[in-house]
This record gives C-alpha cells, sequence and structure tokens, in this order.
C-alpha cells in the first residue's frame, strides 16, 4: 500500500493491488459501514463519505475503483475529491470568471483598435485576475479544513483493505 504523503495534494490518490478475484473483492464492500460513514457500492466503483450529520461545507470523499487486467489480481484506484456538488460550483464560477476575461479583453481590444479609452476594460480584467486569486485562496482554505477528515477517510479504507487481506488469506 502506498502512503499519502504528508502534504495533501489537490485529488490525492493511491493504489492498492491485492491477489484477489474482483468480484470478491467487490462482494466484500456490500458491507453496512461503521459510523460516521457511508459506504455505497456500484458495479467496481464504491463510494465512502461521512454522514450528513458529520458533514460540512468543505468536507471530502473517497472514491474507489477495482479493475483487474488478469485473473486472480486486483486493483484498487483511490480517489479523494470534494463535494461533486461543491466541485461543481467552484469550476462554474471558474468558467465565468475565464469567459468574463475573455470577453472584457474583447471589448478592450476593440476600443483600442477605435482609438478609444480601455482604462475601466483593464480595470475590469484587473478586477477578474482578483477574484481567480480569491476563488484560489478559498480553495486552498477548503483544502486544509478537509484535511482532517480526509485523514480519517483513508484510516476507515485501510481498515477495511486489512480486513479483505484477512478474508483471503494474504
Amino acid at each position: 500500500m502506498s502512503d499519502l504523503v504528508n502534504e495533501i495534494v489537490l485529488r490525492p490518490r493511491f493504489d492498492i493491488r491485492l491477489y484477489t478475484d474482483p468480484e470478491d473483492l467487490k462482494a466484500a464492500f456490500d458491507i453496512k459501514a461503521k459510523d460516521p460513514f457511508l459506504l455505497k457500492r456500484i458495479d467496481e466503483h464504491i463510494y465512502i463519505r461521512f454522514k450528513r450529520e458529520e458533514t460540512n461545507f468543505w468536507t471530502p470523499q473517497l472514491h474507489l475503483e477495482i479493475s483487474s487486467f488478469s485473473p486472480g489480481k486486483s486493483t484498487i484506484h483511490g480517489v479523494f475529491g470534494p463535494n461533486p456538488t461543491l466541485w461543481t460550483f467552484f469550476m462554474f464560477l471558474h468558467f465565468g470568471v475565464a469567459t468574463l476575461f475573455i470577453i472584457l479583453g474583447i471589448f478592450a481590444y476593440s476600443k483600442h483598435s477605435l482609438g478609444h479609452d480601455i482604462t475601466i476594460w483593464l480595470v475590469g480584467m484587473g478586477f477578474l485576475v482578483l477574484i481567480w486569486f480569491v476563488l484560489y485562496a478559498f480553495g486552498r482554505l477548503g483544502k486544509e479544513k478537509g484535511k482532517p477528515q480526509m485523514q480519517q477517510l483513508r484510516r476507515y479504507a485501510d481498515e477495511l483493505f486489512i480486513t479483505i487481506q484477512k478474508k483471503h488469506g494474504q
């Protein structure tokens, strides 16, 4: 098993290789998760989340994917990530800011080509750059706030992996 580095990266990933048939591995995740976690399996995708009472704006989730390319061997790919709704909202904001930046740039170029003053357009573009920095800082803050729960998710996933390995005699 690979460990997370001390610095939690944007969407930390890990891989675990097991000498277990993927169907047995999928069945091993058809259990009731211990408190405060929720475990949901859809085919070869497993999602480990916190119960609603334990969640906040920054609560992460763990997505595990079981894959196999040879009989009796499986790989579990794990990815930590934010709540999908929050991730979509952040991407919407970034694309919105980028679109406005491009539109203001086009207006500034057009006005400059016509010999008009472009100060207001450049100020608007500068303001959008400032908004990008604020979004970046907000994202970094969220990552820091979510780090303890990310570590809880990893410890719980490790417990599950150890149980599976014991069950299959590895």
